[in-house]
Parts: structure tokens; sequence; C-alpha cells
């Protein structure tokens, strides 16, 4: 029988395997001694663990299914850690970090990278910036190599030309991504509504085009020192791939890297510390926001602050939005099928690591209004919450189904099973998360679902885009 690329995750899930988590020094320096191990059993997502004395943690996923290495390095750095006046430095360094370093030239990173039959990329959001690579085993200290050349040496090919050059191609992705789509403009002014000032998710990843235009090379330089170093980053490795290997290329690219950039002298580092949810953002009364945009159809959104992610009913949340909108959901079938006044319904907890909120977007049929969607949504969520009409077990086991299918679909992919484990790694502070995550998940019954909703408040925001009326054109005469 052919043997598929999860058969292990299958296997484990299966027999109920445990795994020990070693927790050790890594490498083979004089400085690199080892630590006491520590175990924890893992039925599904097993890894090993070390850190190196500079601070860098390495989490390690054995699968020897196929002769393939992932890596992913979690940089914990995202918009949230930016200050007002000085946005979108995280994802600017998305783009900075493929523009070559001492080691490696401009260009050349994608092409190491696609010469060895590999893949990568990159992404930012809120809480954090990644990079990914999957490659044959074989090529795994090559990656390594460019991850740790870049890690230690990317401001020596930091010029101010190449800052401009990736300025201005962030600026455009911000025209396109936001401004010259369809209701683009809505992201930011929900944000900015829901977030107040000073709040570390008021202001979009990528950045304020004033913000980016007057970012100067020291400004830019500043940050990286900052937040770019082995003590704020965790790199996961999944694969075909030994321990005893893992430590030894890990140790040889990344051990020599400074922990403080701005001290090359100091020998260790302790890990940075992980920030705390914040409190849930209190309204003190609806907003409602009226926007124009160069669209065909109004479309409402209604937005409530929310528990950030993990906290109490962030899970009951996620699975409501299961239970709402897709095509089986209760306002899909409501607003689409049923009375026919919404092109479509979609529904969402935006879980982040210091706050989330809950989103009902629908997109509302030629000839109705967006106040016939309002009223329609505020007593589905009104009778759910009443226990009117709640939530029944059933429900809660069709999207349950639903949470756990894809769980185990994203674990299929060996670079989804590294941002699983970075994930819980930042977020839960615990690599191994996997099982506990998915007993919340597990726990929701109707009644907590009722007191999640609860939590949602009295006050949202309300949002409505409305389609631009075309210009008249004057007629010369």
């Amino acid at each position: 029988m052919r043997r598929t690329l999860y058969a292990p995750i299958l296997s484990l899930l299966q027999c109920g395997l445990a795994c020990g988590t070693l927790c050790a020094l890594g490498g083979t320096s004089a400085a690199a001694k080892a630590a006491p191990v520590t175990r924890a059993t893992l039925s599904v997502l097993p890894f090993e663990r070390f850190t190196l004395p500079n601070g860098l943690e390495v989490l390690v996923h054995e699968d020897h299914t196929t002769p393939i290495v992932a890596i992913d390095i979690n940089y914990h750095v995202g918009s949230k850690d930016e200050a007002p006046g000085k946005t979108g430095y995280a994802h600017l360094f998305e783009h900075l970090m493929f523009k070559g370093a001492r080691n490696v030239a401009d260009g050349q990173h994608f092409h190491a990278i696609l010469e060895a039959g590999g893949t990568c990329n990159a992404t930012t959001n809120r809480d954090r910036t990644h990079y990914f690579e999957t490659v044959p085993s074989s090529y795994l200290s090559r990656v390594l190599f460019l991850e740790a050349d870049r890690m230690a040496h990317l401001l020596d090919g930091l010029t101010q030309h190449s800052l401009d050059n990736q300025r201005d191609v962030v600026r455009n992705e911000r025209r396109q991504n936001y401004e010259n789509r369809p209701y683009g403009v809505a992201v930011r002014a929900l944000a900015e509504a829901l977030y107040p000032v000073g709040h570390p998710y008021h202001w979009l990843t990528i950045g304020d085009h004033a913000d980016l235009e007057r970012a100067s090379l020291a400004d830019i330089q500043a940050f990286f020192r900052h937040y770019y170093r082995p003590g704020n980053a965790t790199l996961a490795i999944a694969g075909d791939v030994d321990l005893a290997s893992a430590k030894k290329l890990v140790t040889e690219h990344f051990g020599g890297i400074p922990s403080d950039p701005a001290h090359p002298e100091q020998t260790s580092s302790t890990r940075t510390e992980r920030p705390a949810p914040l409190p849930i953002v209190t309204l003190l009364a609806d907003k409602n926001l009226d926007l124009d945009d160069t669209v065909s159809l109004e479309r409402v959104t209604l937005a409530w602050p929310s528990p950030a992610a993990m906290q109490p009913g962030d899970a009951d949340l996620d699975l409501v939005s299961y239970l709402l909108g897709p095509s089986s959901g209760r306002l899909h079938r409501k607003l689409v099928h049923e009375l026919q006044i919404a092109q479509s319904v979609s529904v969402g907890q935006a879980s982040g690591l210091l706050a989330s909120h809950f989103e009902v977007t629908v997109l509302v049929k030629p000839g109705h209004t967006s106040s016939e969607v309002q009223k329609v949504v505020d007593d589905e969520l009104d009778a759910v919450r009443s226990g009117k009409a709640p939530i029944t077990k059933d429900e809660l086991a069709s999207a349950l189904t639903q949470v756990q299918a894809g769980t185990f679909y994203d674990l299929m992919s060996l670079v989804d099973r590294c941002g699983r484990l970075l994930q819980y790694d930042y977020v839960a502070k615990d690599p191994g998360f996997l099982e506990r995550d998915l007993e919340r998940y597990r726990a929701v019954t109707p009644d907590s679902v009722r007191a999640a909703l609860g939590v949602l408040g009295t006050f949202r925001v309300r949002m409505i885009v409305h389609p631009k009326k075309p210009a008249r054109a004057e007629v010369s005469r």
C-alpha cells in the first residue's frame, strides 16, 4: 500500500501513542550544556525541543515518510509591536528579508530554494512574522544557512536604495489590497472603530502611507536589532530529520549569532516573554459607520469586541461562526434561502493574541436594505442568547466535526505542522497544546454558547459600505 504524508498522524490518532518532549540546550560549543529532560505526553503532533544558549528555541517534529523537510521561523513581532507614527515596519521586513544579507545577494534566497526543488514564503499579521520553506531533506543545511544569514547579517545588505524600493512595493500593495479593492476601505475603518487609539490592533498590519514614507534607514535598523534576534524567535523543523542532526545543524548555523546585536559580547540570553491578553475592549455606545466605495452591492458588518485567542469564550464563538455562517448555517439559510434578501453571509471569531472580535458580514441583495438584514441578524442572535432558539447539541456536534476535520487536514502538510507548533508555543506557551485545543471545542455546550454571546456586550460597531453613485458626465454644447 502506498504510504501518504499523513500516515504517521493517523497512526498516532488510532494507537494513542505517547512521546517524550526533550528540553535540552543544543549544540556542540563549550557554552552548550545539557539541560534537564522534561517529559510531556502527546498523541497527535509529537515534537522535541531544545534551546540554544543565545535564546533561540527549536522545535523538531520527525516524520520519515518522505524525504522532505519543512522549516518555519517565527519572529515574535507583528504590527502590535509598532508605535503610532511608525506603523508597517514588521510587514516591511517581510519584504526586506529577501533583499540580501552578508552572504546572500538580493534575490538569491528564492533562487537557492527553487534550485533545490523547494518552495518558500513569508507572512505577517498583528502578532507575529514567520518565514517558511519546504525542501528535500538533503537541503536542510542550506535552508538553515539562509535563515541564519539574514537573522545575523541582514543589516549588512540593507541600503537606502533597497529600503526605498521595498517601501514603494509595500505602498503599492496597500493600494491594491485596501484602497483599490472592493470593500477594502472597510478593513481599516473596522479596526479603528473596534480598537481605541493606542491599542496595538488599532492600525493595519501593512501600515500607514505617511509612516512608511517617513521611515528612515536608522528607524528600520533599530527595529530589526530589537526584534529579529535569537531570543525573540522560535524555529520549527518538521519532516525527514532526527533530533541529533537537527541540533548539530542548528547549532552550526545559529549558535554563533549574538543573543543581543546591540551587545554582541553577551553570550547567553533569556527568552522574550510573550505578552498577555488585554482586557476585552469596552464600547460605551454603538459606533455607526457609513462608507462609500466603488462596489455594486451594499454590505453591512456588525462586530463586537470578544475574548482573545485561547481565552474562555473564544472556542464557543468560533463554533458559533460555523453554526451561523456557512451554507448550512442559520443566518445563511434565513437570509439567503428563506427571505432571499442577502447574496452571502460570513461569520467569524477573529482571534488574536491580545484581543479578538466577533463579526457578521452580509452582502445585501439588490432591492433590499441593510436595515432589513440587520434586523434578521439581531433577532437570530437574540433568540440564541435568550434561549428562545438555543443552539442544539446536534448542531454543536456538526460544528465540532468541521473543526476537527479542518485541524487534521492541516496536519497533512509539514509546513502547517510547523505552524501549529509555533502557534501553540506563542499563544498558549506550549507547543504541545493541540490536544487541549481540541478539548476546548469538545467542552462547548448550548449553555456556554449563550454565555459567550452574552460576553459580547450591548454595544457594537455597525458598518455599512454603500455603492458610490457614479459622477454625472458633463456634456458640452
